[in-house]
């Protein structure tokens, strides 16, 4: 198709092509088919996505988008539900972890109020999901942008250049295209660092998910499917999400393997025996941040180039998906109604959308790693009091649990399992 073909009917161009690009670029072709280009732009296009070993908690809510755009049936199979949450609060040193709190895994019947995968075999079905359905993937970075009235002209890395009406910013929490659109950027640091890795165990984990409140910060073990071996037994797996005080992180990290399993034992606990680790531990910096505007003139902001929270609730990514959901479900109606899907009135409507339920999430995240991550007594007698009262109150747990699942009363039809 020649360039001039293409450009008689709208483009919406992607840069970033992490789970909530790819995500956004599936929904928006699936909905629209021969009305729309979609072009996917990153060099890590290039790279084979099953390398990233990163894990996610998939909410059911997320899960239901992903069963609707058809990609949830090439992933099921290596998806492990939450069946159980446990939480406790307590020190380091203390010989015993009282659970204050336990949420059942389900919602809605029988329904998981998350799923536990890898990032790399997430990744690769939605690649192929988008190649089947016509998403011009490009491994090339987007340089810059500039907006020439009834669209914007878009400069990638290899010199090509493209003119869409809509170009998204999926490009991270580092986004050089906000930056490059003026759009300010509230952010504060957390002085803790996340370390993650994938755990190692002999014992089943039953589904179980345990997040352990230290002072140092949350330590979540949050379970994998297992991986069946050559000689027929099964290797147990867990993800972990280790939030520690950033001055601790570097000694930790360059201390010798079994010093560093010895401190890993010590938060982890011993009820799924023998620990080893599968994949090399990795940190990275915690800090909360929102984008001032999610759009701009031709522009709007997708996943961690709009925001940044606190891994505390694992619902980082879930609000990338939400973000996904919201903004090609404005597009797709925009675009029937015969309307231009990058005007500003099409993206004022995807900034109503989103702006409340991440100032509410990224506000409550902070709440909650400000309120656990410290050891001061008359503070830890009324977080653990609240903890109770939420155990016994069945209600509230059940509106706890669909609120991690993200299940709301008005969202995305995505969001909904309905197609657009």
């Amino acid at each position: 198709m020649s360039e001039a073909t293409a450009l008689e009917r709208p483009r919406i161009v992607i840069a970033g092509g992490g789970l909530a690009g790819l995500s956004l670029s599936l929904a928006l072709k699936r909905a629209l088919a021969d009305g729309i280009d979609v072009v996917m732009c990153d060099p890590a296009l290039r790279r084979d996505p099953h390398g990233d070993k990163r894990s996610y908690a998939i909410a059911a809510a997320a899960r239901r988008m992903l069963e609707a755009l058809g990609v949830w049936d090439q992933v099921a199979d290596r998806a492990q539900p939450i069946l159980d949450m446990v939480i406790t609060d307590s020190r380091l040193q203390d010989p015993v972890r009282p659970t204050f709190l336990t949420f059942a895994g389900e919602v809605d019947g029988n329904e998981p109020f998350a799923h536990m995968m890898t990032a790399g075999d997430l990744t690769a079905a939605l690649l192929d999901s988008c190649r089947e359905s016509g998403v011009d993937l490009r491994a090339e970075g987007v340089k810059g942008f500039a907006v020439r009235g009834a669209h914007t002209e878009i400069a990638l890395t290899n010199g090509d250049s493209l003119q869409a009406s809509l170009l998204v910013a999926a490009d991270g929490a580092r986004s050089r295209l906000r930056e490059q659109a003026g759009i300010g950027w509230i952010s504060w640091p957390y002085r803790q660092s996340g370390i993650v890795a994938t755990i190692a165990h002999e014992r089943d984990h039953e589904g179980k998910a345990v997040e352990h409140f230290l002072p140092s910060g949350p330590f979540a073990i949050l379970p994998l499917k297992p991986e069946p071996q050559e000689d027929g037994s099964v290797r147990h797996r867990s993800s972990i999400v280790w939030t520690e005080r950033a001055e601790n992180v570097p000694a930790l990290l360059e201390s010798h393997p079994e010093d560093l399993l010895i401190e890993l034992e010590r938060r982890f606990g011993l009820q799924l025996g023998k620990l080893s680790f599968e994949t090399k531990p990795q940190a990275f910096p915690l800090s909360f941040g929102v984008a001032r505007s999610f759009v701009a003139e031709r522009l709007a902001l997708l996943g961690d180039a709009a925001h940044v929270i606190h891994p505390i609730a694992g619902q980082g990514l879930n609000l990338g998906l939400h973000d996904a959901a919201a903004l090609a479900e404005i597009v797709t109606d925009a675009m029937r109604l015969g309307m231009d899907p990058g005007a500003a009135d099409v993206l004022d409507q995807y900034e109503r959308a989103r702006r409340t339920d991440i100032t509410t999430m990224g506000m409550m995240t902070d709440g909650l790693n400000r309120l656990f991550s410290n050891d001061v007594l008359p503070v830890r007698l009324i977080r653990d009091l609240g903890l109770g009262l939420v155990d016994r109150m069945p209600g509230l747990k059940r509106f706890f649990i669909r609120e991690a699942a993200g299940l709301r009363e008005r969202q995305p039809r995505l969001l909904r399992g309905e197609g657009l």
